[in-house]
């Protein structure tokens, strides 16, 4: 067995997180990685053209909105949005949001590169 294979402790992984909408690697599973980000306030909306999002709520809750309705999502519950769906993530208070999507995405899709674009993320 590798010496790499270790559990990972969500809440001790969320205590690194310092800011919000600046995803973390945990762990990564063929061509797909496991992040951890903390949400608060709102996204920009946007779009992935080839990759699909899982959002699994930790602790808090934030409201995921779409053109045409919102979904509210809560601790223990989870929302895939499929690519080329137009989204916007918005947290009314802190929410510990744990991310599954292909090692590709990057977190604001099809927008220009902006402040909240993350292509070097961090690993814990």
């Amino acid at each position: 067995m590798p010496d790499k294979i270790d559990k990972v402790n969500l809440p001790e992984k969320f205590a690194q997180i310092p800011d919000y909408w600046n995803p973390r690697i945990v762990g990564e599973l063929n061509g797909q990685q496991v992040k951890l980000a903390k949400f608060k306030g709102p996204f920009e909306w946007h779009h992935h053209e080839q990759e699909d999002e899982l959002f699994l709520v930790v602790k808090g809750s934030f409201d995921m909105e779409f053109r045409d309705k919102t979904i509210t999502v809560n601790p223990g519950e989870f929302l895939i949005v499929p690519r080329g769906v137009e989204h916007r993530p918005v947290a009314h208070e802190e929410a510990e949001v744990l991310l599954f999507e292909p090692a590709t995405t990057v977190n604001t899709g099809n927008l220009a590169q902006n402040d909240r674009t993350r292509t070097d993320l961090e690993r814990l």
